[in-house]
C-alpha cells in the first residue's frame, strides 16, 4: 500500500468545529481600535456594541422588528436564557438529534422539571419536523454541530403556530439561510461560523417572543443574567448594546472585524457559497473513496459547516481507535488540527467547513486524509 506523504500541506490546518478558524484576513493589529480599559457603558463602548447588533441584523437579513441582544456564556447562555425565561407558559416539545440538542432536553426535563414531549433521532438522522405539534413551544437545533445533520428548510414550521420556536442556530448562522418568519427565538455564538472569540452569545427575539416575555412570568426564580424584563416590560437597553454584565471589548472588536470580512466576501450569500464549496470538495472526495462516508444519511440534511464523516472499511476492527489514530496522524503532520469526532458522537472525523475556511486548504488536506488512512490500515495489518 502506498503511504507516501503528499507534497503540499494546507496553509491553515485549523479545521476545529469550535472555536473555529479566524477569518483569512485576521491579524492582532486589526484589533488596535478596541477601547480597552474603558467602560462598556461609555459612549465608545455603547457605539461598538450597538454596531455589532445592527451589522449582524444587516448581514443576516433579520427583520427590523426583531430584537437582537448580546449576552454572556456563549450560545449556551443564550439558549438557557431563552428557555428559563420563556418556557412553562404552554406545553413544550424538545427535539434532539445530537448531543447539544440532547443537553437542552436534559435542562428542561431535569432542571426546569417540565413535562415536555421529547422527540429524538439517532446520529446521522433528523426528527420528522412535519409531525411536531407547533401549538407547543418547540426547542431544536438548526444545525447539529456534532452530527453533521441540519434542517433542510423551515417549511415544516407553520406560519399560524400558537407556540414559540426556540432555535439554537450556532453553527448555522452566517452559513445557512435561516427563515426568520419561522423562528421566534434564535441563538448563536461568535466563535462558530465567523471565527470570533468565545464567551458571548447572541439572542434574537421575534415580536411573538417579546409578547410572551411581557405577558408571562415563570414559576421559578431567574438569575440576574437571565432577566430580560423589568416590571412586566422588556428591558430594551439589552437590545441596544447595554449588556446585562460586562462584555469583553476586545472580543467585541474582533467580532466587528469578522463582520467587516463577511461583508468583503459578499455578506450572507458569499459566506454560504464559501461553506458550500468547502463541503463540495469533501463530497467529491467521499464519492471517489469507498472507505469513507458522511454521517448524515440524507444529502438534503447534510451540514455545510460541521461535516461529520465515518470510516466504512471492513478491515477496521476498532472504529473509535482507528479514527483517533487517523486524527492524531493528521495533527502530527500539521495537515489538520482538531478533526476528531465529538466525544459523544459516533467514531469518525469532524471537519469544519464554514466560510472562514479556504477551499484550497480543504483540497490540500484531503490527500493527507487518504495518506493517514492508508498509513493506519498498514499499521493495523502489521500489528495483527
Amino acid at each position: 500500500m502506498d503511504t507516501k506523504k503528499p507534497a503540499t500541506r494546507p496553509a491553515n490546518p485549523r479545521f476545529s468545529s469550535g472555536p473555529c478558524a479566524k477569518p483569512p484576513a485576521f491579524s492582532l493589529q486589526a484589533l488596535a481600535d478596541a477601547p480597552l480599559g474603558r467602560s462598556h457603558r461609555a459612549a465608545v463602548g455603547k457605539d461598538k456594541l450597538k454596531s455589532a447588533i445592527e451589522r449582524t441584523r444587516d448581514i443576516l437579513g433579520i427583520p427590523a422588528d426583531y430584537r437582537i441582544g448580546i449576552g454572556p456564556a456563549s450560545d449556551t447562555g443564550a439558549v438557557e436564557m431563552a428557555m428559563w425565561s420563556l418556557l412553562g407558559a404552554r406545553p413544550a416539545t424538545m427535539v434532539a438529534w445530537e448531543s447539544f440538542g440532547a443537553g437542552w432536553v436534559t435542562d428542561v426535563v431535569k432542571q426546569l422539571k417540565l413535562d415536555a414531549t421529547v422527540e429524538t433521532a439517532d446520529y446521522g438522522r433528523i426528527v420528522d419536523m412535519d409531525a411536531l405539534d407547533y401549538d407547543t413551544d418547540v426547542v431544536f437545533t438548526w444545525n447539529g454541530t456534532t452530527s453533521g445533520v441540519r434542517m433542510p428548510s423551515g417549511d415544516a414550521i407553520p406560519a399560524d403556530r400558537q407556540g414559540l420556536t426556540i432555535c439554537d442556530a450556532t453553527s448555522a448562522a452566517f452559513a445557512q439561510d435561516l427563515p426568520w418568519d419561522k423562528l421566534d427565538v434564535t441563538t448563536f455564538s461568535w466563535q462558530k461560523v465567523l471565527g470570533g472569540e468565545a464567551a458571548h452569545g447572541m439572542l434574537i427575539l421575534s415580536p411573538r417572543a417579546v409578547e410572551r416575555l411581557e405577558s408571562y412570568t415563570p414559576a421559578w426564580p431567574l438569575p440576574k443574567i437571565f432577566r430580560l424584563t423589568k416590571g412586566g416590560k422588556l428591558i430594551e437597553g439589552i437590545f441596544r448594546g447595554e449588556t446585562i454584565n460586562t462584555p469583553s471589548m476586545l472580543c467585541v472588536e474582533d467580532y466587528l472585524r469578522a463582520l467587516d470580512w463577511a461583508e468583503s466576501v459578499g455578506g450572507l450569500t458569499g459566506l454560504i457559497a464559501r461553506a458550500d464549496a468547502n463541503t463540495g470538495a469533501i463530497a467529491d472526495f467521499v464519492a471517489a473513496h469507498d472507505w469513507i462516508d458522511f454521517l448524515a444519511e440524507d444529502p438534503a440534511t447534510r451540514s455545510n459547516t460541521s461535516v461529520c464523516l465515518k470510516f466504512t472499511d471492513a478491515r477496521i476492527a476498532d472504529g473509535a481507535g482507528f479514527a483517533k489514530a487517523v486524527a492524531k496522524r493528521l495533527e502530527a503532520e500539521g495537515a489538520a488540527l482538531d478533526v476528531g469526532a465529538y466525544r459523544d458522537a459516533p467514531a469518525g472525523l469532524r471537519i469544519w467547513c464554514g466560510g472562514t475556511v479556504e477551499t484550497a486548504d480543504i483540497a490540500a488536506m484531503l490527500p493527507w486524509l487518504e495518506w493517514a488512512f492508508d498509513a493506519e490500515i498498514s499499521a493495523q495489518a502489521t500489528a495483527a
